[in-house]
């Protein structure tokens, strides 16, 4: 691997990511003096990007598309929630224990990356989210059904709303760019070799001594414990949190549709996704209204057909020797 100075010296390795992560920095300023409603999407965005990465370390390191991370996210926000509502807990008490939540819950799947294959891990992922949202219905006296909990104790009250989600865009945004920077460490890391063994080929990880098992289930628990943060922020940021809003399919669609169209994968592609996703989503329903939810799915299935690599190979060029794992297709 080059040292930094032989990285920084070739423009090709840093401009294309230089200009991104500066249109990211500079456009909540410039949505707060023209366009203040886009400052909201920048923040939706940021949460897609928030439970796609880890997604992706998650997919990778254990070479399974896993169907159901939005269960982490409700397991985080409700966890969050529940202790602000009936304890009157701030962000900061309730973040270690949305975190522990997820990990907990994680633990309990976990057997099933190594057990289950193909069709059944997908079928067993995608329940898993759908049998917790029927939960929520069922003990409503604890989650409140559909109307969800109320009274959670938001990060910030500066007496401007608008001043506000300002500050919360560039929260998440570094919530985003701290997990950018721990997911390419871990990529190019030891860890990241085995990782990208079991994701190309098991039966050749174990062949050379890969302790499979175990690598697998260390990344299944370690990104869904970052997924379930995306959960605590969501409810902290609004206020409020219900199920019926992160669990349904059409919503894990969407993460999902992140994870792909941004790029298979691959962990800087992500954002590309959900910046796209976001403001995609943003533009439709401002301009077709009641059209937006046909159109929306239309656009997405040509450019998964026109972008076989994703967005992010718009701007990515390969080097010759360089490795990027990506999303493989189990049976």
């Amino acid at each position: 691997m080059p040292s930094w100075k032989q990285w920084l010296a070739d423009p090709g390795n840093w401009k294309n990511i230089a200009i991104f992560g500066g249109i990211l920095f500079i456009l909540p300023i410039i949505a707060y003096f023209t366009l203040p409603g886009i400052m909201s999407t920048v923040i939706t965005a940021n949460f897609y990007a928030m439970v796609g990465i880890p997604l992706g370390l998650m997919t990778i390191g254990t070479g399974r598309l896993n169907f159901g991370p939005n269960l982490y996210i409700g397991i985080g926000g409700y966890a969050a929630a529940l202790l602000s509502v009936h304890l009157g807990w701030g962000p900061l008490f309730t973040f270690p224990f949305a975190v522990i939540a997820s990990v907990l819950v994680a633990l309990g799947f976990s057997p099933t990356v190594n057990i289950s294959k193909g069709l059944y891990f997908v079928l067993l992922s995608l329940l898993m989210p759908l049998i917790f949202l029927e939960l929520t219905f069922v003990y409503s006296n604890i989650f409140k059904g559909d109307v969800g909990l109320s009274g959670i104790t938001q990060f910030i009250a500066t007496g401007s709303p608008k001043l506000n989600v300002f500050i919360l865009c560039y929260f998440s945004l570094i919530i985003v760019l701290l997990y950018l920077y721990a997911t390419h460490k871990l990529i190019n890391s030891r860890y990241g070799i085995m990782m990208s063994t079991i994701n190309d080929d098991e039966e050749v990880a174990e062949g050379i001594g890969i302790k499979i098992r175990k690598v697998k289930i260390l990344m299944f628990v370690l990104s869904a414990g970052m997924i379930g943060v995306s959960g605590w922020f969501m409810a902290h940021y609004f206020g409020t949190f219900a199920g019926i809003s992160y669990l349904p399919l059409t919503f894990m669609m969407k993460i999902l549709l992140v994870l792909i169209l941004g790029g298979r994968a691959q962990i800087h592609g992500c954002v590309v996704g959900a910046y796209f996703i976001a403001f995609l989503e943003m533009f439709l329903s401002r301009t077709l209204g009641f059209v937006q939810p046909i159109v929306f799915p239309v656009i997405l299935f040509i450019l998964l057909l026109a972008l076989p690599e994703g967005l992010f190979g718009l701007f990515r060029k390969r080097k010759y020797g360089e490795y990027m794992p990506t999303l493989h297709v189990r049976r």
